[in-house]
């Protein structure tokens, strides 16, 4: 099996339960991996054989640009998205992570992750 990682994407959205979250927004962090066959793609240097990860990272803005309360929210709509594109991809796993979030005391960042097979 094959992977493709998306590292440390950095996106500036409005996402949150509490009102100011929504105006205010903050820095989010995205973490992607996905499994797909990319031997294909190996032998012929041809990125129609391969799942672009430009088309991923485009993914990942459009929809952290649509505002949510939950990050398990987003990311959903995330893995939905990256699969109904690509169909050839059998796992998907994405990390979100908001800096600085409204609460006490101080952290990098608070997190959620999801992951789903399709195979």
């Amino acid at each position: 099996m094959s992977k493709i990682f998306l590292e440390d994407v950095k996106i500036y959205a409005y996402h949150g339960v509490l009102p100011e979250e929504n105006i205010i927004g903050t820095y989010y962090i995205l973490n992607v991996e996905l499994h797909t066959d990319l031997w294909k793609a190996a032998e012929s240097d041809d990125v129609n054989d391969t799942v672009s990860y430009a088309d991923i990272n485009e993914i990942l803005h459009t929809e952290m640009a649509i505002n949510s309360k939950l990050l398990e929210h987003v990311a959903a709509r995330i893995l939905n998205k990256i699969h109904e594109k690509f169909q050839q991809i059998s796992y998907i796993k994405i990390k979100i992570t908001k800096k600085n979030p409204p609460m006490k005391g101080e952290m990098i960042g608070a997190s959620i992750e999801l992951e789903k097979s399709f195979i």
